[in-house]
């Protein structure tokens, strides 16, 4: 658009606009604040038409910079003119929820002396106003051009070197205004006489923009009504810090700049922050952080490892440990080697053993030793635990020196002393600790003291007596030799001997009714042994009558006390045999009673078996209480809710989910538990079996048995808390650590599940879901025995066919011995079937039992006499083993006890377990002719113990058989055959 014409008589017009815009742009400018612009005719391309008063006032003039932009200004300069007032206003701007508005005004303003011959008044200042609108309502006439109600903002001057020194100079001003509350506002402009162009307006809002800080993040802020205003911005720590102090915020001024920050976070444990402390990132490979706070990862101590980032500890590696008091940044450490140079000095039946410290202490400072006293049969080629009176000095375990003294050994008998050296950590190692053992036989000994004397008959001056003989006689004994001296008073008389070849004396020429002191000792080749302890006797009076003896006196009251202790045991077996009679009426009585009273049922005859039979009262099962709770509350313990922090949600159990967290209960230390917790809207019969497993857990107490900490019932959720165990399920820990182990490891966890399972069937308790998914471990491959008896309550799940109902009640197929699949019949031996099986995982590292074959070919193959094969690398003992646990017979299955004896051999004659299991072996079977399938960590085969059928008689497809058919030039299968799905 071209300029508008000057008018006739006008002044000069003002400085041309170009140069003072482009001067404008290259101004330098720089802002901390974060600024939004609500209005900026700096942008605008097309007319303003803002309003103005009079029409012959301002003017809107319109042009192009150097750059050929367009430009947009108004202009007045009626100086020639006297009582000017002349507004310009803007259009309505909307104010966005903002409290205070910044105007931005570019102008240019000509010297009032720069300008000749000027007959009115000139000014150099010109006035800023606003009003505030709901809506955009304001017309040319309304509202009234007048102060009020427009609000003054500010008389706007020019600097004084611009206006002084170089007229024309583009000036710059901001203002504020607020607190504003309607919906928005015009901007107002006023000239009272002078000669000036509005070269630009801005009106813009500040806020404090988005930052970190103390690792919290703050959000954008608007600023305050007032320029002293100070607006709270509330924080949210970055991902991965947690709050070290509260409240977190900042305040944002009235220039958008943030100040006064309160509270902070930091990085959590795991983690550590960036370079410029804006993120915290996790921890990498090799490295940890065991707490939260600002420092740096660290990297893994010695002989330890991270499998993960953002690690808070570093696992140790096989065979390294950390005792429980260690912190988290202490290296893994090992236990000690066996102590060396072990000396022994033989005096008689008492020795001094002595030894040098182990080579390898295993890289702890809190080495011990204990002595192990064994005695030992020539003849049985078995040793056996020393009694109770061998006498250890200083003492038998947690020695600090290199030295000890024993004695009260028996004469003419080989021992075996092992030394062991243990540290902190040799409670966490599956194995027994390292020793050095020397074999000594005592020497010849004098006999132990005898026992008791006993007074036969008494004259005037004879007494008759007689003894026990020494408990060890340390050799043939050759005679005794008797002391005696009359009592005289507080002394003795003299003293008296008198030997005897037999246990019985007569002592002749004593004093009528007197009272003697009598000592007696046994002698052998090796001499005299120690007196016994002095006993008092007394003779009769001239006149025959006895008087009692000290020796009589005891001997009358024992026979009083023992009469009296026979009646008492009388009684209490009547009790007994009273109450056990009173439990199996409860039972009868019990629904579960009435509802098989007459029942043949073998599960409901062995159950009540458990309670009437003497001696076999070891478990008692929830499910007879008439009141379940009642069996949480004499089994389980309550724990308070306060005791418990739930950390993390770890899984998802058939109740509810599965946590991991923390309980410290008073006097006790805090340690990591797991807990699992009832869902919302449980019923009472969930209630009721959630809890049972708390009733059967809380009356195990073995090392190889999860442990239960307590429960949780009159808080919300209901809880049962159990020892946490880091490494979770044995089959998918072994999954996830293929081949990281070695035989012998392997064969510890087993005899760990196997001790666990001994004592279960000691205390008559049949577990039914024995399978590696239900084995437990912990951070020192200690395997625990848990899952007890849930999984008759799950429900049925397409997607998982562990468990089925197509027979009846739930059992998992794989696992199953074939007498409970066909018959319900659940014993200790079924449940050394299934160990079998875990026995297959474990050394298969973890591979599903009978691989993808459906749960009624593994019956069919089962029942044919098929059984799995020894995975890769399987010793043959253990796949023996296996097979032992695998018998049709249940009878003829090994006893968890015997199980327990042949890992226990094996492991300490490793040497066997070198003879690897190989699927040529003529004592296993041999490959179907024509297989080619290359082997892996278990062979996709089963072994069949007696010779088979062909599996097209016997209802098996030829594609169960990937089409393997029987043909003429087609050996005959061996007894035992390696048949490949």
């Amino acid at each position: 658009m071209a300029a508008a014409a000057a008018r006739p008589g006008a002044p000069p017009p003002p400085p041309p606009l170009l140069p003072l815009l482009l001067l404008l742009l290259l101004l330098p400018g720089g802002r901390r604040a974060l600024e939004e612009t609500l209005m900026d005719t700096k942008w605008v391309t097309s007319e303003l038409a803002w309003t103005t008063h009079p029409e012959t006032g301002w003017e809107e003039v319109s042009g192009y910079d150097e750059a050929m932009n367009p430009i947009r200004t108004y202009q007045v300069c009626n100086v020639r003119e006297a009582n000017q007032n002349n507004w310009l206003r803007t259009k309505f701007i909307q104010r966005q929820d903002v409290q205070r508005v910044y105007v931005e005004l570019k102008f240019t303003v000509r010297d009032c002396n720069s300008i000749p011959n000027i007959p009115g008044s000139c000014k150099e200042t010109f006035n800023l106003f606003y009003y505030e609108s709901d809506t955009d309502s304001a017309s040319a006439s309304s509202p009234f051009w007048m102060e009020n109600p427009y609000i003054k903002v500010d008389t706007i001057a020019p600097d004084e070197s611009f206006s002084k020194l170089e007229s024309g100079r583009v000036n710059t001003k901001v203002r504020s205004f607020g607190p504003l509350s309607k919906n928005g506002f015009y901007l107002a402009f006023q000239d009272l006489g002078a000669c000036m162009s509005l070269i630009s307006v801005r009106a813009f809002y500040k806020k404090c923009s988005n930052t970190i800080a103390g690792f919290a993040v703050f959000p954008e802020t608007l600023t305050g009504a007032e320029p002293t205003s100070l607006v709270i911005a509330p924080g949210t720590c970055i991902p991965n810090a947690v709050e070290v102090s509260v409240p977190l915020k900042l305040y944002c001024n009235g220039d958008g700049e943030w100040m006064v920050p309160v509270g902070a976070c930091t990085c959590a444990a795991g983690y550590e922050p960036t370079m410029k402390d804006t993120q915290c990132q996790a921890c990498g490979p090799g490295t940890f952080k065991s707490k939260q706070g600002e420092g740096p990862c660290s990297p893994c101590p010695p002989n330890s490892r991270t499998t993960s980032g953002a690690a808070t500890v570093c696992t140790c590696r096989n065979g390294f440990f950390r005792a429980d008091t260690d912190p988290a940044d202490s290296a893994c450490t090992s236990v000690p080697s066996a102590p060396r140079s072990v000396i022994s000095n033989v005096n008689e039946t008492s020795l001094v053993l002595e030894w040098s410290e182990p080579q390898d202490a295993g890289g702890r400072d809190d080495l011990l030793y204990n002595v192990i006293c064994k005695k030992c049969s020539v003849e049985r080629r078995l040793c056996t635990r020393c009694d109770d009176n061998v006498e250890f000095v200083p003492r038998q375990l947690g020695l600090t020196e290199r030295r000890i003294y024993i004695s009260n050994l028996m004469a003419h008998t080989q021992y075996t002393f092992e030394v062991q050296a243990v540290n902190g950590i040799s409670s966490k190692s599956p194995f027994p600790p390292h020793f050095a053992s020397v074999n000594i036989t005592t020497n010849q000994a004098a006999p132990s003291a005898v026992p008791t004397m006993h007074l036969h008959s008494s004259t005037g001056n004879s007494m008759t007596l007689s003894w026990t003989p020494p408990e060890r006689p340390n050799g043939i004994i050759l005679d005794y030799e008797i002391k005696y001296s009359e009592k005289q008073g507080q002394s003795d008389g003299i003293a008296n001997t008198v030997t005897s070849q037999k246990n019985s004396v007569r002592l002749d020429g004593l004093k009528a009714n007197a009272r003697y002191m009598v000592q007696v000792r046994a002698r052998t080749v090796a001499g005299y042994g120690r007196y016994s302890l002095p006993t008092e006797f007394q003779t009769t009076a001239e006149d025959g009558s006895t008087g009692k003896t000290f020796q009589e006196l005891p001997l009358i009251v024992g026979s009083a006390t023992a009469g009296l202790l026979f009646v008492i045991v009388v009684v209490v077996i009547a009790i007994v045999c009273f109450r056990k009679g009173m439990v199996t009426e409860h039972l009868l009585s019990s629904p579960l009673g009435r509802k098989q009273r007459n029942s043949t049922d073998p599960e409901y005859t062995e159950k009540l078996q458990q309670y009437v039979t003497p001696g076999m009262k070891v478990y008692i099962d929830p499910f007879t209480y008439e009141d379940p709770n009642e069996a949480v509350r004499e089994f389980a313990k309550e724990i308070d809710i306060s005791c418990v922090k739930i950390e993390e949600v770890i899984g998802a159990g058939e109740f509810g989910e599965v946590c991991r967290g923390r309980l410290k209960l008073p006097g006790r230390r805090e340690i990591f538990v797991a807990i699992k917790t009832l869902k919302v809207g449980y019923t009472e019969r969930q209630r009721r079996d959630f809890l049972s497993e708390a009733s059967i857990m809380g009356q195990f107490d073995h090392p190889n048995i999860i442990h239960l900490e307590g429960v949780v019932t009159k808080s919300r959720p209901v809880m049962i808390i159990t020892e946490f165990m880091e490494n979770c399920a044995l089959d998918s820990f072994l999954r996830l650590n293929d081949g990281q182990f070695t035989v012998i490891q392997l064969v510890g966890m087993l005899r760990g599940i196997a001790a666990g399972m001994k004592y279960l069937s000691e205390m008559n308790y049949v577990h039914r879901d024995l399978a590696a998914r239900n084995i437990l471990v912990n951070s020192n491959l200690v395997c625990k025995v848990s899952d007890f008896g849930l999984s008759r309550f799950l429900e049925d799940d397409p997607a998982d066919p562990t468990y089925t109902s197509s027979l009846g009640g739930k059992i998992p197929i794989r696992w199953t011995a074939p007498e409970a699949i066909a018959y319900r019949k659940f014993t200790s031996a079924s449940d050394v079937w299934s160990y079998g099986i875990v026995m297959w995982e474990v050394m298969s590292y973890g591979e599903r039992p009978y691989w993808d074959m459906s749960n009624q070919d593994v019956i069919n193959a089962v029942e044919q006499d098929y059984r799995l094969p020894p995975p890769m690398d399987c010793p043959t003992a253990l796949h023996q083993l296996m097979l032992d646990c695998w018998v049709r017979d249940r009878n003829l299955r090994p006893k968890f006890a015997q199980i327990v004896n042949t890992l226990d051999k094996l492991i300490r004659n490793a040497a066997s377990l070198k003879v690897i299991a190989s699927v040529q072996s003529g004592s296993v079977g041999s490959q179907i002719p024509g297989n080619t399938a290359s082997p892996s960590r278990s062979w996709t085969a089963l072994c069949r113990i007696t010779p088979p059928s062909p599996p097209w008689e016997t209802g098996w497809t030829p594609s169960k058989w990937d089409g393997t058919r029987r043909t003429s030039s087609m050996p005959a299968l061996p007894p035992s055959t390696w048949w490949h799905r």
